[in-house]
């Protein structure tokens, strides 16, 4: 089993708080041989929508001393776990979870904000001590 996150439990906690139902914890997905554990799969029912909605969430720290390194292998997760989901649970959307504060510098840089428009990448950050989701970034 991968280790969790320094941060998964608060968003953990964040996304309890926002009434979602935490669904697998990991999401553990198999294309033939190939395993994954996104880090959390949750749901919500919408009053207008039965079906509700399907998300799964990779929680990233961005604590290392290199945050390139710590958006590399990010990304790389994130594309990959976007195709696993894509081949195997399409009704669901990933999400990166970052932290407020490296959302707030790191992912306002001009480079690192065409990467998220190039790739899509969908982002939740979160308040790791307030254990609160700040924002959704479609």
């Amino acid at each position: 089993m991968a280790a969790k996150d320094l941060f998964h439990d608060a968003v953990k906690q964040a996304l309890l708080k926002e009434q979602w139902v935490i669904t697998a914890d990991p999401l553990k997905i198999k294309i033939e041989r190939v395993k994954f554990e996104i880090d959390l799969a949750a749901e919500k029912i919408l009053a207008a929508d039965k079906a509700g909605r399907k998300i799964a969430v990779e929680i990233k720290s961005f604590l290392n001393s290199s945050v390139i390194t710590d958006f590399h292998s990010a990304l790389g997760q994130f594309l990959n776990y976007r195709l696993a989901l894509h081949m195997s649970e399409p009704d669901r959307t990933l999400y990166l979870a970052i932290p407020v504060d490296t959302f707030e510098s790191f992912f306002q840089e001009r480079f690192t904000q065409e990467a998220v428009k190039l790739y899509q990448v969908k982002l939740v950050s979160y308040d790791p001590l307030q254990e609160v989701i700040v924002e959704w970034k479609e």
